[in-house]
């Protein structure tokens, strides 16, 4: 399970160190892709295989499925973690998730998220303010 919240500096190759913590489990190959809310996915080989499964199962009529195939494989970039524990971020990605210098690494379960700093920290406020009526929502339908 990935869980947890990290700094990190992306540096002028764009190489990220993914947090100590994370690598044992995401391992040596790695996806990365567009992510929702300006942020980038990241995920272990295994994990990733799940995530086609469940595309796969999506009806290519429908408009809505296509796009989020096209959103999520199009950007996707099957890489390699190198022996410090650093991923390269490609341009295209880092462009994607508006990454400055620094950038937060958050654990969400079966995969690893990346954002700018800044946007972490606005988004992180933003849904700590409703936290009440997230729960309140969840609990509705059984969730907590």
């Amino acid at each position: 399970m990935l869980i947890g919240e990290f700094t990190h500096t992306l540096d002028t190759k764009r190489r990220v160190a993914l947090p100590a913590k994370f690598r044992k489990e995401l391992g040596k190959n790695i996806v990365i892709t567009h992510g929702f809310d300006k942020c980038l996915f990241v995920y272990p080989a295994a994990a990733w295989r799940n995530v086609l499964g469940k595309l796969s199962t999506l009806s290519m009529g429908k408009r809505e499925s296509r796009g989020l195939n096209r959103f999520l494989l199009g950007g996707a970039v099957e890489t390699d973690v190198d022996s410090l524990g650093r991923v390269l971020v490609p341009e295209f990605l880092k462009s994607f998730a508006g990454l400055k210098t620094r950038v937060s690494v958050i654990g969400v379960n079966d995969r690893v998220e990346i954002w700018d700093e800044r946007t972490w920290r606005t988004y992180k406020e933003s849904i700590d303010r409703k936290a009440d009526a997230l729960a309140e929502e969840l609990g509705k339908i059984g969730v907590l």
